[in-house]
C-alpha cells in the first residue's frame, strides 16, 4: 500500500504544526483503493468457491460471506500496519468499502461451485 503524505512528514516550525492538515495523495489514495477492491473481489470469489463446495445455502452462505468481510477487514488493518490514517482518510474505506460489490461475484461462484459439486 502507497503511503500519504502526512502532517509530520514536512518540516515546518512549531508555531505553524497546530494548524496542521493532513494531506492525501489523490494518487495514492487511489491505489490504496484499488488493493481494497481488487482483495475483496479476490476473497468474494475463494468464499463463493467454498460455500458452494461445502454445499452452503440459505443464510449459512452469507454468514460466510460476512465472515469473509470481516476476515478480509483485519487483513486489511493488519496489511497498513494499524495506522490505517496514514493511508486512507477514515476507518470506513478499509472496513466498509467494497462489501457489497463482491457480494455479487460471491453469489456467482457460490451457485457456480454448488451446481457443479452437489447437482452434476
Amino acid at each position: 500500500m502507497a503511503g500519504n503524505i502526512g502532517p509530520g512528514t514536512s518540516e515546518k516550525k512549531s508555531s505553524e504544526s497546530l494548524t496542521d492538515i493532513p494531506i492525501f495523495s489523490a494518487e495514492n489514495t487511489q491505489s490504496n483503493l484499488k488493493v481494497i477492491y481488487y482483495s475483496r473481489t479476490f476473497m468474494s470469489i475463494i468464499g463463493g468457491v467454498v460455500s458452494g463446495i461445502l454445499g452452503f445455502t440459505g443464510f449459512y452462505g452469507f454468514v460466510l460471506y460476512f465472515l469473509i468481510m470481516a476476515i478480509t477487514s483485519a487483513g486489511l488493518v493488519a496489511k497498513a500496519k494499524f495506522s490505517v490514517h496514514s493511508y486512507f482518510d477514515s476507518w470506513n474505506r478499509i472496513m466498509l468499502d467494497g462489501i457489497t460489490g463482491g457480494l455479487m461475484s460471491f453469489v456467482l461462484f457460490w451457485t457456480f461451485a454448488y451446481d457443479i459439486v452437489h447437482i452434476f
